[in-house]
């Protein structure tokens, strides 16, 4: 506790006393504004301090009391319900299994995956709160019946009656003809005029799909940012502590020895992460520059053969995709529905092995070899998804063509009648195609494999072993049936559902494939590297399924007899109608000059002034953190100079003045932290000893004897400044 105050002794002329150092000590605490539970006192001393800081007035004090209460209850109540989220948050006890048992790079792999889940769930929340429950609850008047069109269609082509005996109910399930008329595609949604009802759900329809990729890019991006790695801030060359992980990873909490063996596998693993990254590291700097130009040619002919594959891989989807569409009325149409989702996952599956095998050639380093795969297998997801909405888009949407249907309303309305239907039922079926291929190759490929190279004995099921986890090959099939999902979200709304029970599905489908079928990665992933990777990937599939949607929404003609938006050139159509019948013309004027090129570049300029000031200051930082470091680096240089001479002159006797000690040769010393005033929570005061007293460079006076009968300020050892060194 605080002690009472000192009787003075003989001071030397122009120090402070101890009682006038208490008295600004007690000043001081009762005016400093940082919270009491944050200061290193007894509980006593905090009491002291708070009935300090306690203002005169009986009416004051009550209020103050229980706005403290308040608070301390609010706290407490954030605390327990962090506690109650952590306790009760979907998948904690398997992600901490799989973190403990195989690192956190793969644990990364299983969060993003829940991560997603959660995307998915939102988005359905939003299209079901503004769209399916307004239209359920508001039953909006009967749109009358659909527009019964004469189509001039030369040369149309009949189904054929065979057709008819392959249609049986699963393949309408599984083609999506089963659900053409519900609410899980855009042709179902039928409503009355805008003026008839006071909300508009043709705007809900259309906003709630944009409201939900832009949630998910705040929210990925986000994300990215929490991930990104901190060595791109420190440098290349920085490296982390293994002392502070030797000594500080252990939990002693622990008491059960399951997660005492999970605590030991996850520590092995981050030392392994470490070692693995230095060792990269190291090799990276003894190569040469005729090594790095060998290195450099053989990058570019190696990459110019993966893109050349790359380029033959996305003609074969395009005419896949366009040979099914043109075909649509053959009596193999049902073998032909899965012909372009079939050419997806044989072109994906086989890229990557190529790929492989063309860089193994080279004879890269492992970590070399691993991103450059990586990398094209990236291009390839991507670029395969990309090309087959454009081929859909031409056949469809007529884009690049000329047809006589399309010249008239349009689209292809000859062939498609329902155009969003159509595509909704292209982007359901790849969805349902990615998922069987997911279970097909998790129960019919690696499980075998798995009971065979167990049963049996040899040199080739030695060299077959068991299937290894591939953390990237993973997220790319998932971010891939991601990204189907959002180019879905206006053709079929609700389509998140469907892949939210894939995710579900998926997440435990992986566990068990990797706790009992697979074997870990040889290669250790950084969670902070992974999940800044994984964020990256699923932007650019957001990217890739706003840009078609975004063109759709604007600048395609919607469907005649079909949805929402039947009387409409484009679904963006209905925003300026519903401004013209909603809004005065004062808001008119504003939302026009809002949406005006007159706003637009001067918004664009000052966005850019805001980029070049944020990139500006981030280089600045760095550049500070690297002044800092390099002044590190002086200083313990300094320090080991101290030392050495230290070491080579002679020990000073009780008279002379000692010179200047290192942080580490006055740890071994017994240290004095008593000030010249009591110090809080000490059993009394102390007398201070006869003799000259010295005032430190802070003005406080030192009594406290240190060794060799030396008083404690006496030794102390002001640092250099930057100009001094």
């Amino acid at each position: 506790m605080l002690p009472p105050r000192s009787v003075p002794s003989e001071r030397a002329p122009g120090v402070p006393e101890p009682e006038e150092l208490w008295e600004a000590e007690m000043e001081r605490l009762r005016c400093s504004g940082a919270p009491v539970r944050g200061l290193p006192y007894a509980m006593m001393d905090k009491r002291l301090i708070w009935q300090l800081r306690e203002p005169a007035g009986v009416q004051t004090l009550r209020w103050q009391r229980w706005q403290r209460r308040r608070q301390t209850v609010e706290r407490r109540l954030r605390e327990a319900a962090q506690r109650l989220a952590r306790g009760l948050g979907l998948w904690e006890a398997a992600l901490y299994e799989i973190g403990g048992l195989f690192g956190t790079g793969i644990r990364s792999y299983f969060t993003f995956l829940r991560f997603l889940l959660l995307l998915n769930l939102l988005s359905l929340l939003l299209t079901a709160s503004f769209v399916l429950l307004p239209l359920a609850w508001l039953r909006p008047p009967d749109p009358g019946p659909a527009l019964n069109l004469t189509l001039q269609c030369p040369g149309s082509r009949q189904s054929q009656p065979g057709v008819l005996r392959f249609h049986n109910q699963l393949w309408h399930v599984l083609t999506g003809r089963a659900f053409t008329n519900t609410y899980l595609f855009y042709g179902a949604y039928r409503v009355g005029p805008e003026s008839s009802s006071a909300y508009s759900i043709r705007l809900a329809y259309l906003l709630s799909p944009l409201a939900c990729l832009l949630l998910c890019f705040c929210g990925t991006l986000r994300r990215m940012v929490k991930g990104l790695p901190q060595k791109t801030l420190l440098g290349q060359g920085y490296q982390a502590p293994l002392s502070a992980k030797v000594f500080s990873s252990w939990d002693f909490c622990i008491r059960v020895q399951e997660a005492a063996i999970i605590k030991k596998h996850e520590i092995s693993n981050e030392f392994k992460v470490e070692l693995e990254e230095g060792r990269r590291f190291q090799l990276m700097q003894q190569q040469t520059r005729a090594q790095r130009a060998c290195h450099l040619l053989s990058y570019l002919r190696v990459n110019i053969l993966i893109g050349l594959l790359v380029v033959g891989a996305i003609s074969a989807i395009f005419w896949a995709t366009k040979y099914s569409q043109d075909n649509k009325e053959e009596s193999l149409f049902l073998l032909l529905q899965y012909l372009p989702p079939g050419v997806i996952a044989l072109v994906n599956f086989l890229g990557p092995l190529l790929f492989t095998f063309l860089v193994q050639l080279e004879n890269y380093p492992p970590n070399t070899e691993v991103n450059l795969t990586l990398m094209w297998c990236v291009v390839l997801k991507l670029a395969s998804l990309g090309m087959f909405s454009f081929s859909l888009g031409q056949t469809i949407l007529c884009i690049g063509r000329d047809k006589t249907s399309c010249e008239s309303y349009g689209y292809n309305a000859c062939d498609y009648q329902c155009w969003e239907n159509s595509v909704g039922e292209e982007l359901y079926k790849l969805s349902i195609f990615n998922f069987l291929l997911t279970v097909a190759f998790a129960f019919l490929v690696t499980l075998p494999r798995r009971l065979l190279v167990d049963q049996f004995s040899g040199r080739f099921w030695a060299w077959l072993e068991r299937e290894e986890f591939l953390v990237p090959k993973n997220v790319l099939d998932i971010v891939a049936g991601q990204t189907v999902t959002w180019m879905g979200l206006f053709y079929c709304p609700l389509l998140p559902l469907l892949n939210s029970v894939f995710l579900f599905l998926t997440f435990y489908i992986k566990k068990y494939t990797l706790l009992k079928n697979s074997r870990a990665s040889s290669r250790p992933f950084r969670a902070s590297s992974s999940t800044f990777f994984f964020q990256l990937v699923l932007l650019l599939g957001l990217l890739l399924a706003a840009v078609p949607l975004g063109y759709v929404v604007s600048s395609i003609h919607s469907s005649w007899d079909c949805g929402l938006f039947t009387n409409y050139s484009a679904p963006w159509q209905v925003v300026p109608e519903l401004v013209a019948l909603g809004l005065p013309p004062i808001g008119q004027r504003a939302l026009h000059y809002l949406g005006s090129h007159a706003f637009s570049f001067p918004l664009l300029i000052m966005l850019s002034l805001v980029l070049t000031v944020c990139i500006s200051q981030t280089q600045a930082n760095a550049r500070a953190i690297h002044r800092l470091r390099k002044q590190l680096v002086w200083v313990q240089e300094k320090w080991h100079l101290v030392e050495d001479l230290s070491r080579l002159l002679p020990e000073p006797g009780p008279s002379d003045s000692p010179g200047p000690k290192s942080p580490a040769s006055q740890a071994s010393r017994p240290r004095s932290f008593c000030p010249g005033f009591p110090c809080p929570g000490s059993p009394g005061a102390r007398a201070p000893p006869p003799g000259p007293s010295v005032v430190d460079a802070a003005g406080l006076r030192s009594t406290c004897p240190g060794p060799h009968g030396t008083p404690a300020s006496a030794r102390r050892f002001r640092f250099p400044s930057v100009a001094e060194l």
